[in-house]
């Protein structure tokens, strides 16, 4: 049987019951799932598990989080619904400097397992995509911070922060990362209006710890090389790029920069097995977020295949340092390069980003 790794052990997706209280004299607070008792001399029990859909979940755990911090800590993790907040993120391991809200080191082991709820409750649950896929980006630093001895890396320093405040009704944004990670989830109205941007990087691509091997982000590279591999001759010299990428066009503080123009080839011009493979490109990013959410995006993105231009630059395996692939739709845009390793240079690893051209922060803000 496959097993993950999971930085905290016992977070049930489905089934959580927080017990949970503020901090105050004389007061505990303990998060558990079903199958750990709990022991508190005075608590405030909330079961979210019986909540109508993904948004009401996730406002019940995010109030369940913010009710084991105290005040300063709730200063932190809230700020005001504007883009000044909702932009800053970042893939690189600058911390804080780069992110809003607290950072998993500073959270006690309470607490840190409520913030993990938020965000899993949020994510998909497939298979090395959503939830599972950000627990392994999540160890993956830790390797690194093994291997380069360096404080840059490590588990502890991701960062949850809610951009606005969390409600069924209004508008709130879910901010999660951390080194080759950024998380935005855009919710209003009780329903999630925006998965995106959303990047993911990893270093090294793959690793073995305790007999099991990780590689969380091999299905998105091995989903864009069976589009790229089923392509002629022809056809991949249309979708070639003579532009030469040493990272993603449209990473952090680029928002809004989509080209103008599409380039590359028409997928209106490619097969039906062949368009089959290029919206089954899209779904390991597509699956990151929760599965009602994943699937209307979907949808989304099948109905404008027509209009949609895929593209490549260095080699189509996918394989060496600049090798890059894109997919660009009236809504759809989804990067994925291979880059020199930092920590084991004689290796690649892999940068990605996902957005969308009309959804990106819930189409709230104007850039």
């Amino acid at each position: 049987m496959r097993t993950i790794y999971l930085p905290l052990t016992g977070i049930m997706l489905g089934m959580l019951l927080f017990s949970c209280s503020k901090k105050d004299a004389g007061t505990t607070s303990t998060t558990t799932d079903s199958t750990v008792t709990t022991d508190t001399t005075a608590t405030v029990t909330t079961d979210c598990s019986a909540a109508a859909n993904t948004t009401a979940r996730v406002v019940c755990l995010a109030e369940a989080f913010e009710s084991t911090l105290s005040s300063s800590q709730l200063s932190s993790l809230v700020t005001s619904y504007s883009s000044t907040y909702a932009i800053k993120w970042s893939n690189l391991p600058c911390g804080s400097s780069c992110r809003n809200g607290l950072q998993y080191s500073s959270l006690s082991s309470t607490q840190l397992a409520a913030a993990k709820a938020v965000v899993a409750a949020a994510s998909g649950t497939a298979a090395n995509e959503g939830y599972d896929e950000i627990t392994q980006i999540i160890a993956a630093d830790d390797v690194l911070n093994a291997a380069s001895n360096s404080s840059s890396y490590g588990s502890g320093i991701y960062f949850i922060a809610f951009v606005g405040t969390p409600s069924t009704t209004g508008t709130w944004q879910l901010q999660f990362g951390g080194h080759h990670l950024a998380v935005n989830i855009t919710f209003s109205g009780g329903a999630v209006i925006g998965a995106t941007p959303r990047f993911e990087g990893i270093e090294p691509k793959s690793w073995t710890s305790n007999g099991t091997t990780y590689a969380p982000i091999a299905q998105e590279q091995a989903a864009m090389l069976a589009m790229l591999s089923s392509l002629s001759s022809s056809q991949l010299a249309s979708a070639l790029l003579t532009t030469k990428f040493s990272d993603v066009l449209l990473g952090p503080n680029e928002d809004g920069q989509f080209p103008a123009t599409k380039v590359g080839l028409a997928v209106s011009s490619l097969s039906t097995t062949q368009q089959a493979l290029v919206l089954a490109a899209m779904q390991p990013w597509v699956n990151d977020a929760d599965s009602a959410t994943a699937a209307s995006l979907l949808s989304t993105y099948s109905s404008e295949l027509s209009s949609t231009y895929i593209a490549y630059s260095g080699n189509a395996t996918l394989a060496s340092n600049a090798d890059y692939v894109r997919i660009d739709g009236p809504s759809v845009w989804i990067e994925f390069v291979c880059q020199t390793g930092v920590v084991y240079p004689s290796q690649i690893h892999y940068h990605s980003v996902y957005r969308d051209h009309k959804r990106d922060y819930g189409n709230s803000f104007t850039f």
